[in-house]
């Protein structure tokens, strides 16, 4: 069930409706909401409602068993099982062919054939996200960020709420459990954010994105050997812009959606394209998994600590790592390695830098603001090429793919195909979400809750038709289902 269709609107009016009208019975509210969840999520294959149940109970249990243990050494013991159950289990679905493939390859090359247990292993969407925040839920409850919850109910609902459930943002536990203790409202803020944050994702996805999608990113990339440099060039920008307005429009709509039914999610996204260093685009490109990464991955790891070579080491493995969380392929893993490996030279590079050119901050006023400006811009110019270059990985079907999209950039004589003034056009208007003023869709928010419920409901309703009036035809599924 896809949120930019008839069948997700209707599916959405009822929960909404119903949620609400239950909304002084908090239990059956939950009950209600999971069912629902239950219910979209089973709407791809029913079967795999029984895996998200199954890990949710694993979740609880080792929740519970944390809650009455004292021990340390058994504590850890318990959160270590239960994050290896977790990590197992998407292990299977996500990597079993990827490994048993690259295994047959290698004894096939060492002159040792090998007749391996083969077999389909079809992927459940958002099981790397519901994973996640299974993991976050027990760690945290180990750490003592919250306290182990008696209520199987809410363990359920918090790693089962439909708005995030395929696609995130990864929800924590610390976040959101204690929203499910409290009495739920529905006040003219969350109404005024749930629409601009829906109307802006769905213009970010429906229009922005499935146009670059038809119009250039998808023919340029299935087979680059057949167009020239240009086309290839502009394709990257197109799809960085794509790749934005399709994950970002995806987390708009799923916070504006749990924004409607009474809960917070905190923001995915902050404008990453403007950032002036790969450190900073991690800190605007997918927060929910950064900050993810960072909490569950790379302190455990050391960190910062111990010495430069250590951070340098933890900084790869962590990104290495979560190359290989977006996808079982050669592309993905050479994603995650150039993004680590490049956050740890920008990190020496700088440091170096403070070593030996004076800084500004003794130049007079003007000469110091025009320095950091330079700076500031060539960063800016910098970092996106940088996360361009990597995209281009990330995008192609297979390693080989993105070698001949790489070759074709050098092919300048071949005649442009597919750049014209409506795709350029299409990609400044999607790198105007970079540079907007950064609080600009909660101030429009702001105005608009003091307009009339019915109002709000007339301009949501009319907002939603011109988007799909001017929308290009079909509803493509959102990039990161596959993950």
């Amino acid at each position: 069930m896809l949120f930019p269709t008839l069948t997700f609107g209707i599916f959405f009016l009822i929960v909404f409706t119903v949620s609400w009208s239950m909304r002084w019975t908090p239990v059956p509210r939950k009950w209600f909401l999971v069912a629902a969840s239950y219910f979209f999520y089973g709407w791809w294959d029913w079967r795999f409602t029984f895996l998200l149940f199954g890990t949710t109970l694993v979740n609880y249990l080792a929740g519970r068993a944390l809650g009455r243990t004292a021990g340390a050494g058994a504590r850890k013991l318990i959160v270590g099982a239960t994050v290896f159950v977790d990590l197992a289990v998407l292990a299977f679905f996500k990597y079993f062919d990827f490994f048993l493939t690259s295994l047959d390859g290698l004894l096939n090359t060492l002159g040792l054939e090998r007749d391996l247990p083969f077999m389909e292993v079809i992927l459940p969407i958002g099981i790397s996200f519901f994973t996640f925040q299974g993991i976050s839920y027990v760690v945290d409850v180990y750490r003592g960020q919250i306290k182990a919850e008696k209520s199987l109910l809410n363990v359920m609902l918090f790693k089962s709420f439909f708005p995030q459930l395929v696609a995130g943002p990864i929800v924590r536990a610390a976040d959101f459990m204690p929203q499910l203790h409290a009495p739920v409202r529905l006040t003219r803020n969350h109404v005024a954010v749930g629409v601009v944050l829906i109307l802006t994702g769905l213009t970010k996805k429906m229009v922005i994105a499935n146009y670059l999608a038809t119009e250039i990113v998808d023919p340029v990339f299935f087979d680059p050997s057949a167009v020239g440099a240009l086309d290839l060039l502009v394709g990257v920008y197109a799809y960085a812009i794509q790749i934005y307005c399709d994950f970002s429009g995806y987390s708009d709509i799923a916070i504006g959606v749990a924004a409607l039914l009474g809960y917070r999610f905190l923001a995915n996204f902050d404008q990453p394209y403007r950032a002036a260093s790969l450190q900073d685009f991690w800190r605007r490109w997918h927060i929910s998994l950064s900050t993810w990464l960072r909490d569950y991955l790379y302190i455990p790891l050391g960190g910062n600590r111990n010495g430069e070579g250590a951070r340098y080491r933890n900084l790869f493995l962590t990104m290495f790592l979560g190359g290989l969380w977006h996808g079982a392929a050669w592309n993905f893993i050479f994603w995650g390695s150039f993004h680590g490996a490049m956050l740890g030279l920008e990190r020496w590079a700088g440091r170096k830098f403070d070593e030996f050119v004076p800084s500004h901050a003794d130049a007079p006023g003007l000469f110091a603001r025009l320095g950091n400006g330079a700076q500031h811009v060539v960063g800016v110019i910098w970092t996106f090429h940088l996360v361009c270059f990597a995209w281009i990985f990330f995008r192609a079907d297979s390693f080989s793919t993105a070698a001949d999209y790489l070759a074709g950039l050098g092919h300048w004589s071949a005649a442009n195909s597919y750049v014209t003034p409506f795709v350029v056009g299409i990609i400044a208007i999607g790198m105007l979400f970079q540079f907007t003023p950064r609080h600009l869709g909660r101030e429009l928010a702001l105005s608009l809750r003091h307009l009339p419920s019915p109002v709000m409901g007339l301009l949501f309703g009319f907002g939603i038709f011109v988007i799909w009036s001017v929308a290009p035809e079909g509803v493509a599924p959102f990039i990161y289902f596959q993950f």
